[in-house]
């Protein structure tokens, strides 16, 4: 005669788990974290080449000139969600964070237009903005950090919740206040590896409002597998934060197949 099994009781939680329920709520994060290593050999002589012909290149760039490069290829990925609609947006811009203020603080440059643009544009773009800010002569930045650093720390999630409703929900630009419309682009590049971190992951914060966000990693050697072989091979690791609203597999795959092209041969997609 068939028995059914009892029914569990439940059970009072104690200890750490009883701790862990009051710290956090139930998941609702959409991040999704990657990792990825990429030969490194040929952006190595790519910026070799550069900078033997007086022009600075580095790896930052040449990743941030590739996801302009995936998005281009990708453009189901540059659009914003808006009541559950995809939303395409004019162009495709990358926002590169920057360390400003020796070091000791953030800030960032957004590259417009960053798939019409070589890499050479890329990178002199770059570096003419984040040196006027570190030189404090950027008026935007100026103006930005004197407010954030003025207002009252009870102020300032309020006020940074409606200069993001106003740049990226109403699209607006108000150039007196320093506020530019969507204003973090399509996607954001960090790095790492000025700070001799093989590997680092970024949070992508709710005000962000871009599907990915690449942290770039010190190029180093790698134990790899090589046609079956133990090799030794310089790696540039690239750690993403992904938002899945965004994206699925399908999207990952597409964009990554272009991305690592670009990387692959930089010399010929420059051309």
């Amino acid at each position: 005669m068939h028995r059914e099994a009892p029914m569990a009781r439940t059970q009072r939680i104690h200890g750490w788990r009883r701790v862990a329920g009051a710290m956090w709520h139930a998941p609702d994060d959409p991040q999704i974290y990657g990792t990825l290593d990429v030969d490194a050999r040929p952006a190595e002589a790519f910026i070799a080449r550069a900078r033997a012909e007086g022009r600075r290149v580095t790896p930052t760039h040449l990743v941030g000139r590739a996801l302009a490069h995936a998005l281009d290829q990708v453009p189901e990925l540059n659009v914003r969600i808006r009541r559950g609609r995809a939303r395409p947006r004019r162009s495709v811009d990358v926002f590169f964070i920057t360390a400003v203020g020796g070091g000791h603080d953030l800030s960032g440059v957004r590259v417009d237009d960053a798939d019409r643009k070589t890499v050479f544009e890329i990178a002199e773009e770059l570096d003419a903005r984040s040196a006027a800010m570190k030189r404090g002569d950027d008026a935007d930045f100026r103006r930005t950090k004197h407010m954030i650093d003025r207002l009252p720390a009870w102020l300032l999630r309020p006020t940074l919740r409606t200069t993001a409703f106003v740049t990226q929900e109403l699209g607006l630009e108000i150039p007196r206040l320093s506020l530019h419309r969507d204003p973090f682009g399509s996607a954001m590049v960090s790095s790492v590896g000025m700070f001799g971190l093989s590997r680092g992951f970024a949070p992508l914060a709710w005000m962000y409002d871009v599907p990915v966000l690449l942290v770039v990693g010190e190029i180093a050697d790698q134990p790899v597998a090589v046609d079956g072989q133990l090799a030794v091979q310089r790696t540039l690791p690239i750690s993403a934060t992904i938002d899945h609203r965004y994206v699925d597999g399908w999207h990952v795959s597409r964009a990554l197949t272009a991305f690592r092209a670009y990387l692959a041969d930089p010399e010929e997609a420059e051309h």
